[in-house]
């Protein structure tokens, strides 16, 4: 016969009961039953937590930015500039211009009326030419055609003499390349440069150029083969600062440039543009420009990344078409500035677990005494995240939002819970949240 304590033990283990209390790493300390932690109880490592861990340096960011040039016949406005480069509410806090090395006086006095204006709002400014004068190729026409050898250090002290030029005007350049997309031949304003035609000029003239930071030619498809030759010159290669080149129709497992990083050189993505043919207010197509940016950042490792036209249907502020208003910021324009109003040139990548979870993408930043985390969630669900902080003193972070229905909208502050460094949020379906702690 059972006792009545026999019994009572029958039923409370029948209840899954303990009489004691006990620690389980499913579940929380209670003083008595072992009560499985829900997703939602911050008190709790989750095992799908993306930790960021600020020890754990990766690249330096010199800046986000786009491009301002050819617009010989709609130049950008004061308030075109503040929207793009202003870091007020609305705006998008970009910090890297690229203009064009023009050959004639008009178009240069457009250019840099575009750079004083991007540089009196803090950015970096960044030329490139598409093409030498005409006088120096091989067939005296500013589209195709070769620079001729004879014409190298010509071409090497108008580069230079373009750099003063800016500087004179209150616009010191913080780099210029010899050339853009040298490796494809197209049928408008053009040079065609082989990676020893690139690596004789470095070698040879790339010391004559004194009043900027040298970057060669930006390959269309960042070809590594366009600037190996170069980089493996041990002479060439002191005469490289900064290694560009554009991602159109580059795969990802491309993206990263081991010699370039090897030989302590920073990498720049400095041009790209995708859907050109639809509105930047598209949802959640914008949301894209989110995650290769997050690409750029994690896999190339870039230390910048610069987008083709600032304004634009297709861009970051909208030209009046294609449902665009004109000088009106746009989704592509929120998801630019999740990275770019808070990420500042000097800021440092640091480690992040980057796919916690199933579309769910994610990077860290850190600068003037704050982490920066961004992460977009491309799921049509609502995504629970956990995020451990390391080496912070802050008690909160505070979100900000762009989604379907939200423009960079600042969110209220969340506290990270001190016995673990982490905090819970419910990433929105397609979108792209930016974490700054406080």
């Amino acid at each position: 016969m059972k006792t009545i304590t026999q019994i009572l033990m029958f039923i409370l283990m029948a209840l899954g009961l303990s009489c004691s209390s006990s620690d389980d790493s499913n579940g929380v300390r209670v003083g008595g039953p072992i009560i499985p932690a829900g997703p939602s109880d911050p008190t709790v490592l989750q095992s799908d937590a993306s930790t960021i861990m600020s020890s754990e340096t990766k690249q330096d960011i010199s800046g986000f930015g786009a491009a301002t040039v050819f617009r010989l016949n709609s130049p950008l406005s004061a308030n075109d500039m503040d929207k793009l480069y202003g870091n007020d509410e609305g705006e998008i806090g970009l910090s890297i211009l690229r203009i064009r090395v023009a050959p004639d006086d008009n178009s240069r006095a457009i250019e840099l009326n575009h750079a004083q204006m991007a540089s009196n709002r803090g950015a970096l400014v960044m030329a490139t030419p598409w093409s030498p004068p005409a006088d120096m190729k091989t067939n005296n026409d500013l589209i195709g055609g070769s620079l001729k050898t004879e014409s190298y250090e010509d071409y090497a002290n108008y580069l230079n003499d373009f750099a003063s030029y800016m500087d004179a005007n209150g616009v010191p350049l913080e780099v210029i390349s010899i050339q853009n997309e040298g490796d494809y031949e197209v049928s408008y304003e053009s040079c065609n440069w082989s990676a020893a035609q690139v690596r004789d000029f470095m070698r040879d003239y790339g010391g004559l150029i004194t009043n900027t930071k040298l970057m060669p030619s930006e390959s269309f498809q960042f070809r590594h083969e366009h600037t190996d030759l170069t980089l493996n010159d041990p002479v060439a290669v002191d005469n490289v600062d900064i290694v560009g080149g554009h991602i159109y129709g580059t795969a990802l497992d491309n993206y990263p440039y081991p010699l370039a990083m090897e030989k302590g050189k920073e990498l720049w993505m400095t041009e790209h543009y995708t859907s050109s043919d639809r509105s930047a207010n598209l949802w959640p197509d914008a949301l894209l420009v989110g995650r290769e940016i997050h690409n750029c950042m994690t896999i190339g490792q870039y230390n910048a990344y610069v987008w083709w036209y600032g304004k634009r249907y297709y861009s970051f502020i909208g030209d009046g078409e294609e449902g665009t208003s004109n000088g009106v910021v746009t989704k592509r324009g929120y998801v630019m500035s999740n990275f770019s109003k808070f990420i500042k040139p000097g800021y440092t990548r640091i480690g992040a677990d980057e796919n916690p979870q199933t579309g769910i993408s994610i990077s860290a930043y850190s600068g003037e005494g704050k982490i920066v985390v961004v992460a977009i969630n491309q799921s049509e669900q609502t995504v629970e995240q956990q995020i451990v902080l390391t080496g912070t003193n802050s008690t909160t972070v505070t979100p900000y939002i762009t989604s379907a229905s939200q423009n960079l909208e600042t969110q209220e502050a969340v506290s990270i819970e001190p016995s673990i460094e982490a905090y819970l949020y419910d990433l929105p379906p397609n979108s792209i949240t930016t974490f700054v702690t406080n």
